[in-house]
């Protein structure tokens, strides 16, 4: 276990024991006690709290492992279990606020309480809450910070796709998506504890004055904001999988017109391969030259591959292979009824009077 105790607003971190940290807490100075307990649990089973010299019974749960989020109020102190951006993972760091100290407990070493003990001397916090409301927003900006980094990452990828489709895309993409789940999956039930409880405060304690009130509105519309980020990051990922789901069914539709192409191709040769493997009297008894026999042979074959061509590749399939409209098609009919018509042999009404013989 690591216990440092950091004065405020100095901001000097000192390493220390859990017993002095008990005594400096006793004292009533403005400190901040900060607890890595590290990942083996502690020998004692005796709870932190009782350990730091907290005697109120509702803070037992302080340093418990698998903590759910939560949020509570008693004689005075706020304790909160919050989810904590930390890299790729997220990890939950236990907070007990009082009038002149805040404890911070953790499990393993998280960036964000070393950010938060270098900005200590440019906020200078006078009391124990406005330590809290300033490490909650460290905790907010770490969740924004997370999804607009998300976000840019699922938009660049989108551009790349529409370049170029790759196969790893679609590992990036689901990559990107667990990522969008796992903070939403974390940062949903804050915002659920986080409206109870401000609410709940505001409404049983009447005497707070305005400016705590205007913190915990701010701290609630930050809640809903990095909320609704969270929620917009999520949508982006499943636009972003509709689609690379777009494209590939754009790409093997591609790859059917052109099976296709070939197929009416080869059609004709298969089926005059049929053809002239039919023994009848007329192929046995009139075709009894080398010339009869590629007159009409060839004459055949030309005529269905031309017939094939013209009214399947040039008219349709080629057309939509290059890239531009097939004929008889709604993109001809924006040029107007003259253009329209022209291509389906039909001759425009006229709506004048029928001229007298």
């Amino acid at each position: 276990m690591i216990v440092s105790v950091v004065s405020v607003p100095e901001g000097v971190v000192t390493r220390t024991e859990l017993s002095e940290a008990r005594e400096r807490l006793a004292a009533r100075d403005l400190v901040i006690v900060d607890i890595e307990q590290g990942e083996d649990p502690p020998p004692d089973d005796q709870p932190l709290a009782r350990r730091l010299g907290l005697t109120d019974k509702g803070w037992e749960w302080l340093g418990r492992r698998h903590e759910p989020v939560r949020a509570d109020y008693h004689e005075g102190a706020v304790g909160c279990v919050v989810p904590v951006v930390d890299g790729a993972d997220i990890t939950h760091i236990h907070v007990l606020a009082g009038d002149h100290h805040l404890v911070t407990v953790h499990h393993r070493p998280v960036a964000l309480i070393e950010a938060f003990f270098e900005r200590l001397p440019q906020d200078r916090p006078s009391d124990g809450a406005m330590m809290a409301f300033l490490f909650m927003h460290g905790v907010m900006e770490g969740f924004r910070r997370a999804a607009a980094q998300t976000l840019l990452e699922v938009e660049d990828l989108e551009e790349e796709m529409f370049e170029q489709r790759q196969p790893q895309h679609v590992h990036r993409l689901a990559h990107l998506r667990r990522r969008a789940a796992q903070l939403h999956r974390a940062f949903l039930p804050y915002a659920a504890v986080a409206q109870e409880f401000l609410t709940r405060r505001r409404m049983a304690n009447r005497e707070i004055s305005e400016d705590w009130r205007a913190l915990n509105l701010k701290h609630e519309r930050t809640v809903q904001l990095v909320l609704m980020e969270i929620e917009s990051l999520r949508d982006e990922t499943r636009r972003a999988a509709d689609t690379y789901a777009s494209l590939v069914a754009d790409q093997q539709n591609l790859v059917i017109n052109k099976l296709a192409i070939a197929s009416v191709v080869f059609l004709p040769l298969s089926f005059l391969t049929g053809f002239f493997g039919i023994n009848f009297t007329y192929l046995t008894n009139a075709l009894t030259s080398e010339r009869s026999f590629l007159t009409l042979g060839l004459c055949m074959q030309v005529c269905a591959l031309g017939v094939a061509i013209y009214f399947v590749m040039y008219r349709t399939h080629w057309r939509q292979l290059r890239g531009g409209p097939a004929r008889g098609t709604d993109a001809d009919l924006e040029d107007g009824p003259e253009h329209s018509t022209r291509w389906s042999g039909r001759i425009p009404r006229s709506r004048g009077r029928r001229p007298s013989r």
